[in-house]
């Protein structure tokens, strides 16, 4: 019974991670001091792992904390073509031992890792994400610890539910439903920006049956590293997932002309997931199978209000949501709309908000806002500020300002437009900008229909209101425009299984991270119909003379 199809135990129950509060004296706030303490007292050589085996090429990069760009981490090792060739062997290889393991013994390998984050190796995970990625110790709390834990743990709960859903059967008949893994290699992209996806979108094809290469981010190598140490403690065989540090053109090359590739599992840019469909598109004809393409690509996030709305929730809901780890989330809140019977009042408490912000270095708990990821990312933010000082249809009414001597540090920053398709309502910055656009608070039903058009993206988006029938209104008019729609909340902070996660549009496939629809793509159902008692006559009755 090698997939353990139609035995189904009992699973434990999959409860959201609860995230510790960090307060003075508490003592998790000491284990995450004395963790950053220890990775910032020494120099880690991180290496790509291929078949359980440490890889280095001769090409080694150090690793910088954004918001302290001076101090060293460590090192990695940016490899080739080659190997990401070596890890397509080293996955092939390790794929049928790993496919004939009946699943709940996968599953235990997986619950393991997701107590091991949210145990011993939490304040290590945390500290490496806070350092790595410039996240403050909640962000990191809420991402690397609970939501890596909780994607685990519910996919386990998941699978056992997709196990269990088995068709009917006629008398004489036992039809069943098996779940087959995928017949070659996954490959992974992942984001720098949540440890939680980096680990869910290789460990997910994996816990149903597959074998995986995972490409991370460059900028989230640090605790990519962490992440492979856990899922070794956990159990995990070698070769099952492979961690390999390429440009992202050289392992999309490999693995789209590769005929034993069988899906790619992408969160990243719309660009480069347009990049990535279309090779594949282009070598269709090489494949053993149809690969699965699901990804997940950014978008541009809006927050719609009322003139009914309550403003210290709108002003609340815009602080956190857009400027939360620095607007780098997928779901951050950076265009919202404003009724102008609400403008003065808002724009008031706003300001206060944004001005109140401390930003720093992640070590001083009091800093609400830390680094962008990387150079890159700074100078592009800093053009559209200075873009936005120059243009006459936008005003910046708090922040505007940067600064990269001692990391990439971008303020807070406030755009008002006098034009509701003006380049900051449009384009995805990934960075603390939010653009307001102020409108007449009469033309609620015209100003709904302008924010279902101005993006190419349908990823998150939020109402504020306290009219049943203006929000009833919104949920219809923009029923297109989000995959993850909030009444009086943020746009960000989806809880596994609770709000799956994805959009469509431009933000990609919405396959729903966190949910079972996600874990239905990386399997082939078959179905087995037996006859207990075959017939033994070709003949129907109707073919009788009387």
């Amino acid at each position: 019974m090698p997939q353990g199809m139609y035995h189904v135990p009992h699973v434990p129950k999959a409860i959201n991670e609860t995230p510790l509060d960090y307060k003075p004296g508490s003592p998790e706030r000491k284990a995450v001091k004395a963790a950053i303490k220890d990775l910032k007292s020494k120099e880690i050589d991180i290496p790509m792992v291929i078949g359980g085996k440490e890889v280095r090429s001769d090409k080694r990069i150090s690793i910088h904390p954004p918001h302290e760009i001076k101090h060293t981490l460590g090192y990695y090792y940016m490899g080739d073509a080659e190997h990401v060739t070596q890890a397509i062997d080293a996955a092939l290889l390790a794929r049928s031992q790993w496919q004939s393991l009946n699943w709940d013994s996968r599953a235990a390998i997986f619950l393991k890792a997701a107590d091991l984050i949210s145990g011993p190796y939490r304040a290590k995970i945390n500290a490496a994400t806070m350092l790595g990625q410039s996240k403050n110790v909640y962000q990191a709390e809420i991402d690397a610890a609970c939501e890596f834990a909780d994607f685990l743990r519910f996919n386990v709960e998941f699978m056992a539910d997709i196990y269990s859903q088995q068709p009917n059967s006629s008398n004489g008949i036992w039809n069943r439903m098996q779940q087959r893994p995928l017949e070659g290699f996954v490959y992974s992209i992942t984001p720098f920006n949540f440890t939680a996806i980096a680990g869910n979108l290789s460990a997910a094809p994996a816990l149903m049956g597959n074998v995986v290469v995972w490409k991370p981010s460059s900028t989230q190598v640090y605790s990519a590293h962490v992440i492979m140490e856990i899922f070794k403690e956990a159990g995990l065989p070698d070769g099952v997932i492979n961690m390999v540090f390429v440009p992202g053109s050289v392992g999309g090359k490999v693995m789209s002309s590769h005929k034993d590739f069988v899906g790619v599992h992408f969160t990243g840019s719309n660009a480069v997931f347009n990049n990535i469909w279309k090779a594949i598109g282009n070598n269709v004809g090489i494949y053993n199978t149809y690969p699965k393409i699901v990804g997940e690509t950014g978008g541009k996030d809006f927050v719609m209000v009322h003139k009914s709305a309550k403003v210290d929730e709108v002003v609340t809901a815009l602080s956190r949501g857009a400027f939360e780890y620095q607007g780098q989330k997928c779901s951050a809140a950076s265009r919202a709309y404003i009724p102008d019977n609400l403008w003065k009042e808002i724009k008031s408490k706003l300001i206060m908000d944004v001005q109140s912000f401390r930003m720093g270095t992640v070590e001083d708990f009091q800093n609400f806002i830390n680094a962008v990821i990387d150079e890159a990312s700074f100078d592009k933010l800093a053009s559209f500020i200075d873009r936005a000082k120059k243009d006459k249809e936008a005003e910046i009414i708090v922040g505007g300002g940067y600064d990269k001597t001692e990391g990439y540090f971008i303020e807070p920053t406030v755009i008002v437009t006098s034009d509701p398709k003006y380049i900051t309502m449009q384009e995805e910055l990934f960075g603390p900008v939010l653009t307001l656009y102020v409108y007449p608070a009469d033309e609620y039903e015209e100003t709904l229909k302008l924010v279902d058009e101005t993006s190419p993206f349908a990823l998150t988006g939020a109402i504020f209101a306290h009219d049943r029938y203006a929000i009833t209104m919104a949920v219809d008019k923009l029923v297109n425009a989000a995959g993850n729609f909030y009444i009086n909340d943020k746009p960000t902070g989806a809880v596994v299984g609770q709000q799956p996660f994805g959009g469509a549009r431009a933000s990609g496939t919405n396959d729903k991270s966190g949910s079972y629809l996600n874990l239905l793509r990386w399997v082939s159902p078959r179905t087995i119909k037996e006859n207990f008692v075959p017939p033994t006559d070709y003949r129907y009755a109707f073919m009788e003379e009387k």
